[in-house]
């Protein structure tokens, strides 16, 4: 993957004036050009940072900012006062300039020189004025800026320009930021809607619609050689249960929809340009011809990935900030995703809550190699199995950020947040039970669970282990590739047992259980003799 801050570069521009004569002017080009060296060769910095000399008239503020705003590959201005520069010869220029603005407030020199300073060094090294004046002008200008105050070559002067610079990446990016919509948003939910014709005007964004019947037109032209090829890079990327690569099965067969679906959805969003989609589960195309089996999670996983935007149900607002998000990252190790909050976990201080998504979280955020798995989805016009990467996301300090319309405005809305590791539920049987008993209103796919205790059971020092299933089994039956697993552990003497707290529990997971008990939590009762 390129590093998408090659193709950019930031400017930076010296203030001075001429009241001090030639040699001072020799000297400030000196000292900035030393810096922007050291900026750029200190490693500091994501993007390269190109010295356009020093300013000391208001026709060569306006002239250099005017070139700043017609330079593509320029996506924002570092202005440094070395000497005291008027303020009111910037005013022209800052009225013109379109690009994102920091001042950094430093100077050439870290220390006073105390035993050889005089009055030439004295003018020739105001930065203290000439930075107080520069803001006092933008101040007044009302000037939207990033102020930077330190000196140039310390650790964390250097971090402040960096992610300013990745900020000025990301706006940039958006831009000519082009987002598909397949499908419109879900029916009745209001976050996810918008103003498109505001947003284009504020942002950059410029979204959309794209009927599936469009996407299915691409989708009936790919090869199925093609699509054997990307199930191969699949199985070669991704851990995976072995049986997954039998071709006679029913998970081989969604795998290979997966791939169809995501080479389907590449060509479309290469040929229009886009660099960012969303997707709804109620529309997906007619399957009797050539619709999709399922939403293209396993699609959107890769390409969020590669820095494709994606928004859940025609949630175009998250779609383009995550392309944002995307592009500010690149370099950082923890990686980025589109989620959505689920569950709250309340316990004072120690308060959590459960972001995830159905199927579409970005792997940039794995903390180990993903498994390709297929498991069963039920909810949109396409309830069946369908694959899907699995991973257990990083931990420590992150961020999470959502753009709202708030009909008059946009908001965006940023929370520094810790990603923590799960716990367990509670620390007794009675809390647990309790939890239990909640209704969610939601569905269930215990066949994840399963798999993976399958999985532990079948490593070393697991082998004699038996497995405990607690659930309101009110779910989809057991299908015949996870019987077969089930099959297999039994016949090595595992045991399996389960404690059903449904009213109406799908038989297919008790009948598997050596023994099994049963609690109607309606009316409170307690667990029968077992079964």
């Amino acid at each position: 993957m390129n590093n998408v801050f090659d193709q950019y570069e930031v400017w930076f521009v010296t203030g001075a004036q001429l009241l001090y004569g030639g040699d001072a002017v020799i000297a400030v080009d000196a000292h900035s050009n030393e810096m922007v060296n050291g900026l750029n060769e200190s490693g500091k910095l994501p993007v390269k940072v190109v010295y356009k000399g020093t300013a000391n008239s208001s026709k060569e503020v306006e002239t250099v900012f005017k070139a700043a705003n017609n330079d593509e590959k320029c996506i924002g201005v570092i202005t440094w006062m070395h000497t005291f520069s008027p303020a009111k010869m910037w005013i022209h220029g800052l009225q013109q300039l379109k690009k994102p603005l920091l001042h950094l407030h430093t100077q050439f020199n870290k220390e006073i020189p105390w035993d050889t300073m005089d009055m030439d060094f004295m003018n020739l090294n105001q930065s203290a004025h000439g930075d107080r004046e520069f803001g006092h002008i933008c101040t007044r200008m009302r000037i939207r800026r990033k102020v930077v105050v330190g000196h140039w070559k310390e650790e964390d002067t250097l971090h402040k320009i960096a992610v300013w610079m990745r900020v000025c990446a990301g706006w940039a990016d958006s831009q000519d930021m082009l987002i598909i919509r397949f499908g419109d948003q879900m029916n009745n939910v209001a976050v996810t809607d918008g103003d498109k014709v505001e947003a284009e005007q504020r942002m950059g964004y410029h979204v959309d619609y794209c009927p599936v019947s469009e996407l299915m037109e691409y989708h009936k032209e790919i090869k199925n050689e093609d699509v054997d090829a990307l199930v191969a890079t699949y199985f070669k990327e991704y851990d995976h249960d072995a049986s997954l690569e039998d071709k006679s099965t029913e998970a081989y067969q969604k795998v290979w929809n997966a791939a169809k679906a995501e080479l389907a959805m590449r060509a479309i969003l290469k040929a229009k340009g886009a660099k960012g989609f969303t997707t709804n589960f109620d529309d997906l195309g007619d399957i009797e011809y050539n619709g999709f089996d399922q939403i293209p999670g396993l699609a959107s996983q890769r390409l969020m990935a590669e820095g494709y935007g994606f928004g859940a149900e025609g949630d175009w607002k998250s779609a383009a900030l995550y392309r944002t998000v995307w592009v500010m990252n690149q370099g950082l190790p923890r990686g980025c995703s589109f989620l959505e909050d689920y569950t709250l976990n309340f316990d004072g201080a120690n308060s959590s809550i459960l972001q995830s998504h159905m199927l579409e979280i970005c792997p940039l955020i794995a903390a180990n190699k993903p498994r390709l798995e297929v498991h069963f989805l039920g909810i949109g016009i396409r309830k069946s199995q369908t694959a899907r990467l699995v991973f257990t996301s990083k931990t420590g300090a992150g961020c999470t950020a959502t753009v709202v319309d708030m009909g008059n405005r946009f908001r965006l809305i940023v929370n520094d947040v810790e990603c923590i590791e799960i716990t367990d539920l509670g620390s007794s049987f009675d809390r647990l039970v309790d939890f239990l008993c909640q209704s969610f209103h939601g569905g269930t796919d215990l066949a994840p669970a399963i798999t993976h205790t399958i999985r532990m059971i079948e490593t070393q020092g697991y082998q004699e282990a038996d497995m405990v299933m607690i659930s309101d089994f009110e779910m989809m039956p057991i299908d015949k590739e996870l019987s077969a697993h089930i099959r297999h552990i039994k016949e090595n003497q595992t045991k399996i047992y389960a404690l059903s707290m449904g009213e109406e529990p799908k038989q297919s997971y008790l009948d598997i259980c050596d023994k099994y008990w049963e609690v109607l939590p309606a009316r409170g009762d307690t667990p029968d003799d077992g079964k």
